[in-house]
């Protein structure tokens, strides 16, 4: 659907917890709200391939469209006057939203779902589609308690990279509708350079200087207080994994913004690994995105 912010439905507590999220950031920006569930035909199927009745697939579709029904209601709690539909389909889900991030203006996914094996900590279908959705994918995960926070700064990190710039954007974007600060974060370590500086330099552990890397951050920021003049910015220049820097961050914030991947990461590489962390670690909602599909 069109510039609408799409949720994933399976039933999960997880999923719930998506769907009010996703449902307060729709209302926040008068979009409407698109519930979608897909069903895996080969679930369909018992062992050696035998087909199942056509009663399991009436009882699946009964399912389906109670949890459907579920997550609209609980929308519609959140905000009365939401715009909510609903749709489902059979396939594979991550397909499925992969296909649904080319019109909309976010997807939104639990952090683990009702195939997740106990303790995993981010369900195998938030990671892929992450990976590979066209528009930001938000992965919502909680604090300790399972509570989802409403307060605190949106924090962004910031390499430099093209993805970075978007994922700036986004940042810059979703502080403005929250009317929450924006914490811009650059960190870098030692191990960062090895693989991109030549051997030479590496031996005689030459690095950026910490005042070079404040003033990438600053030339990464120029413009965006302009456009975005509501948006009070704190820079963080650190040396440090960008991964522990963003996680620490995500301690205290309502959001957590990174691109799929940064300047560490091999070329044609979906998702980076900070990326990765924080989908599986962070103890707050994590956007994650992706670059145009061009780059």
């Amino acid at each position: 659907m069109a510039e609408a912010i799409v949720v994933g439905v399976d039933g999960s507590e997880s999923a719930t917890r998506a769907v009010r999220w996703a449902a307060a950031e729709a209302a926040a920006r008068t979009l409407p709200l698109h519930l979608v569930i897909g069903c895996d035909p080969t679930l369909g199927f018992y062992g050696g391939g035998l087909p199942a009745p056509q009663s399991l697939f009436d009882d699946l579709d009964k399912v389906a469209a109670r949890q459907l029904a579920e997550a609209a209601d609980t929308a519609r709690e959140v905000d009365s006057e939401l715009v909510v539909t609903t749709a489902k389909h059979t396939g594979s889900p991550v397909p499925l939203m992969i296909e649904e991030s080319r019109t909309a203006e976010m997807i939104v996914l639990g952090s683990s779902g009702r195939g997740g094996f106990t303790g995993m900590l981010a369900g195998s279908t938030a990671v892929s589609v992450a990976a590979h959705a066209e528009s930001p994918v938000v992965v919502v995960r909680t604090r300790d308690d399972e509570s989802v926070p409403a307060e605190g700064p949106v924090v962004v990190g910031v390499d430099g990279s093209r993805t970075s710039e978007r994922a700036l954007a986004a940042a810059f974007d979703e502080a403005s509708w929250r009317k929450a600060p924006l914490v811009a974060v650059h960190s870098w370590s030692d191990v960062d350079y090895v693989g991109v500086l030549p051997v030479q330099f590496a031996l005689l552990e030459v690095e950026p200087a910490e005042e070079e890397q404040a003033r990438a951050l600053t030339e990464s920021l120029a413009g965006w207080s302009d456009k975005y003049p509501d948006v009070t910015v704190e820079r963080v220049v650190v040396k440090d994994r960008p991964r522990h820097q963003l996680l620490h961050w995500a301690e205290q914030a309502q959001l957590v913004v990174v691109g799929s991947r940064g300047r560490g990461g091999f070329r044609g590489l979906l998702l980076g690994s900070t990326s990765q962390a924080l989908i599986h670690h962070a103890q707050c909602p994590v956007m994650v995105v992706r670059p145009e599909r061009a780059e």
